[in-house]
């Protein structure tokens, strides 16, 4: 059995029981698609590692060049990609594959790929993390024209924490940019509500990042802001997910759709979980979803300021 049979017979293994060992699973798919990640490296690749775009220690960045060939003095589209960890732990490099394989396919198709790391709760809670990106997306747009970057064609992306970090700062107007300094958005499996309920395994997370008062969720879960999107934006959600974000995805999609008159695109991933659609990408497996990524991206128009 190849590698990439063996990644697929795991993913449908875990399957629908993807919840009931969250941690153990997590920990299986990303030992599983770590050697298959490296086996696709990118000989041309270069990178920058812990580039500072704040005081904080946790406020870093890497730079991924190299891919797909430029005209001499082009400037290239930066995609930005912001894990996830339950806003409570997580870091940009979760293995020395994951999550270095998303900005990888981003440079592997000719974009300048950024990997950011962020403060955490409960050190920095809400509203740290879109003040973070606030901090992350001045520092690109400031210094895209020293790593050939162009500052009006970037793209954010975020996985879990990670997207409810970016849709917040897309969407409440309480801490978004006065006019969009991105050209757009994905949001994979993202946290877009802030809930205790007793069956999301990370309530004691959430806790730790939106405080304790419950009262306040509503107003700072970024589901609540998304009919003020401004960006265009994709959503991604797996099969098997942490429980209910597919249907805060949905959600985040109608309020959104509402006010636009269109929904945002939504795609949901047959077999894949919570950590398999970002941790296959740029495997050799399904790469279908990294392909409407890298369309989705490419098609995007430069935000006007």
């Amino acid at each position: 059995m190849t590698g990439i049979e063996s990644a697929r017979a795991l993913l449908r293994e875990i399957g629908p029981r993807w919840a009931d060992d969250i941690e153990g699973h997590r920990d299986r798919v990303v030992r599983t698609f770590t050697p298959l990640l490296a086996d696709r490296a990118l000989p041309s690749l270069a990178i920058a590692r812990d580039i500072a775009y704040g005081p904080h220690q946790r406020q870093r960045l890497d730079l991924y060049r190299g891919g797909a060939a430029r005209e001499p003095g082009a400037r290239c589209p930066i995609m930005a990609f912001v894990h996830g960890g339950a806003f409570v732990r997580g870091r940009k490099d979760s293995s020395e594959q994951v999550y270095g394989n998303v900005p990888r396919l981003f440079a592997r198709h000719g974009f300048v790929g950024v990997n950011i790391e962020y403060r955490l709760a409960p050190e920095a809670p809400f509203p740290a993390g879109p003040q973070d990106l606030t901090l992350a997306v001045d520092w690109l747009r400031e210094h895209a024209a020293g790593f050939g970057g162009d500052p009006r064609r970037i793209v954010l992306v975020g996985h879990s924490a990670g997207g409810a970090h970016v849709a917040s700062y897309l969407c409440d107007r309480r801490l978004r940019p006065a006019e969009p300094r991105v050209a757009g958005a994905v949001l994979i499996s993202a946290r877009l509500r802030a809930d205790v309920r007793p069956d999301n395994p990370n309530a004691a997370a959430v806790r730790a990042y939106f405080g304790e008062d419950e009262r306040l969720y509503e107003q700072d879960s970024a589901v609540s802001h998304a009919q003020h999107l401004n960006v265009p934006a994709l959503l991604a959600v797996a099969e098997h997910e942490n429980p209910w974000l597919d249907v805060y995805a949905a959600e985040f999609c109608h309020r959104a759709g509402l006010a636009l008159g269109r929904i945002p695109p939504l795609i949901c991933l047959p077999d894949h979980n919570h950590t398999s659609i970002v941790a296959h990408l740029d495997s050799g497996l399904d790469p279908a979803f990294g392909e409407a990524l890298i369309a989705f991206a490419s098609g995007l128009k430069p935000c006007p300021s």
